[in-house]
């Protein structure tokens, strides 16, 4: 057995991993290959995961309500029902902000998935990550642009410590598309490694609370003030290659 065939069963396709990560240095918005990365390079970090989230308290449930937050979130009506200034009405204004939708997340999910098998728990773990992703927006105040995400991934790798996600900080950081932010994604780590386990929050029962007021008891902190960068202005500077 070869040295790609053993790693493959470890949770690892690095060929799969190289040709996604080229793709996304080449057009960061190129969502399914984020979850390709995440597929092929994360190795036994999903199964660290479930085995924290069945140490937590309440997280065996919430492995087992994995699916319940994806058909909240696709709800806008519900959500904007919510009080002003809550989580869920700030998911709403993130979203609608950055024209995504939960539906659209799943979509690339889908999209990328490589031919890496997952265990049910697995599958639930990755679910409850992918599906609470744009709410680590909402609740850190990281907005959808290039930095945003990378200062976002930054904060998720000290959480979860996964290695695709390391790799992706670590490939934008040299392809430059942090450029004069550095400072930012650094900090992005350092609070998620101060802040509480995210994963194991009941995000559904936290709809409805004060975003302020999660931002403390969760130990976030307060949203950092920055210009967004968007990829169309990286390629303004040459940062990234212009669309054929």
């Amino acid at each position: 057995m070869g040295i790609t065939e053993r790693l493959r069963r470890s949770g690892y396709d690095l060929p799969t991993a190289v040709k996604a990560l080229r793709a996304l240095v080449h057009n960061p918005d190129d969502l399914p290959q984020v979850f390709t990365i995440i597929d092929a390079l994360s190795g036994t970090t999903v199964d660290r995961l479930v085995a924290r989230l069945r140490r937590s308290p309440g997280g065996d449930e919430l492995l087992e309500r994995s699916s319940e937050l994806a058909r909240v979130l696709c709800d806008r009506d519900k959500l904007r029902a919510l009080p002003e200034g809550s989580l869920g009405r700030a998911y709403l204004a993130f979203v609608e902000a950055e024209g995504i939708s939960a539906e659209g997340i799943l979509e690339a999910s889908a999209q990328g998935r490589t031919g890496i098998e997952r265990s049910v728990d697995q599958e639930r773990a990755h679910t409850i990550l992918r599906d609470s992703h744009d709410l680590w927006h909402a609740l850190t105040g990281y907005h959808g642009d290039i930095v945003g995400e990378i200062a976002l991934l930054a904060f998720s790798a000290a959480q979860t410590k996964n290695p695709a996600i390391v790799a992706i900080v670590l490939v934008a950081l040299a392809k430059g598309l942090a450029r004069g932010h550095l400072g930012l994604v650094v900090d992005g780590f350092r609070r998620g490694r101060a802040a509480a386990w995210l994963p194991a929050q009941d995000w559904v029962a936290l709809l409805a609370r004060p975003v302020e007021e999660l931002r403390l008891e969760l130990k976030v902190g307060a949203p950092r003030v920055y210009d967004p960068v968007r990829s169309e202005a990286l390629r303004e500077a040459g940062v990234l290659a212009r669309a054929a």
